[in-house]
């Protein structure tokens, strides 16, 4: 077969992955330009240096992702297939988190929910809530708009110092809402509020709000199990609020490794599970 190559080409980030063999991750690259289509060549030049592969090595190429509309032709002569995003966002998940069905969820520049099950792919829906709002709200609030800078930042910040929660409104329990938990978003910014506050506090609202989407997408699902994916999974904050949310309602969040790469895994994984039915070889 060849190396495989799945290729997620985002809005300006390209995240690259290569499988030497249908069980074998050989690696990955993420990339950045100012244009898709410098983005998804310069990817491949970066990953085939980092790993020592030459041109000739690979077999197939899979694209993926909002860019992937921008190429029309095999790529170097490379025979080159593009599959849905969604898609490969379900099989990505579920090859990282080696499940079976799960809710997969793509926490890039906006959010993406998706079902994964019993062979079955299906977009939920989504939110216009990810890194592009992170960015957005950072270079407004903060005059900072690299994520690094952001997360620097709220090291040294205090979502309760720009956060209402409950225990602000109320003096009795609430069986179903624990006391520290956020009950307005900026809903009391103190005077004395500093940067970090405010980035922990755009954080905060950002992961709350894809976790709570998460609740309601799974309200009357059996399936419970959600695989989080994209940059903004990664955040340090994130495994903790996720972790909060589904004691709250029943769910389990999981973050895998390589969860930044998933949606260009899953598009070299579809193409493999396509080709192993077609060999009558199952990965």
């Amino acid at each position: 077969m060849g190396i495989v190559l799945g290729i997620d080409i985002g809005g300006s980030t390209t995240k690259i992955v290569g499988f030497s063999s249908r069980e074998h991750l050989l690696g990955e690259q993420q990339v950045k330009a100012t244009d898709q289509v410098t983005s998804m060549y310069g990817a491949i030049g970066h990953f085939l240096r980092k790993y020592r592969i030459s041109l000739t090595d690979i077999g197939k190429i899979v694209l993926t992702g909002v860019g992937a509309s921008f190429f029309n032709e095999d790529i170097y002569g490379i025979p080159t297939d593009k599959i849905d995003e969604f898609i490969a966002i379900g099989y990505g998940g579920l090859y990282l988190s080696g499940m079976d069905e799960a809710f997969v969820v793509s926490m890039g520049t906006g959010t993406a929910f998706v079902r994964a099950a019993k062979g079955a792919i299906t977009h939920m829906g989504g939110s216009g809530v990810g890194g592009g709002t992170l960015l957005g709200l950072s270079s407004i609030m903060l005059n900072k708009n690299d994520i690094d800078a952001i997360l620097d930042v709220a090291e040294n910040g205090y979502a309760e110092n720009v956060d209402l929660l409950v225990k602000d409104i109320v003096n009795y329990e609430i069986p179903s809402l624990p006391p520290n938990i956020t009950a307005s978003n900026f809903g009391n910014v103190k005077s004395t509020a500093s940067e970090g506050d405010l980035a922990i506090g755009i954080i905060n609202m950002i992961i709350q709000t894809v976790g709570m989407l998460a609740a309601f997408v799974s309200k009357n699902d059996p399936i419970k199990n959600f695989i989080m994916t994209g940059t903004l999974s990664t955040l340090p904050q994130a495994r903790e609020i996720f972790d909060a949310i589904g004691i709250i309602h029943g769910l389990k969040f999981t973050i895998p490794y390589n969860a930044v790469f998933a949606t260009a895994i899953g598009a070299a994984v579809s193409y493999m599970k396509d080709a192993a039915v077609a060999d009558n070889n199952p990965v």
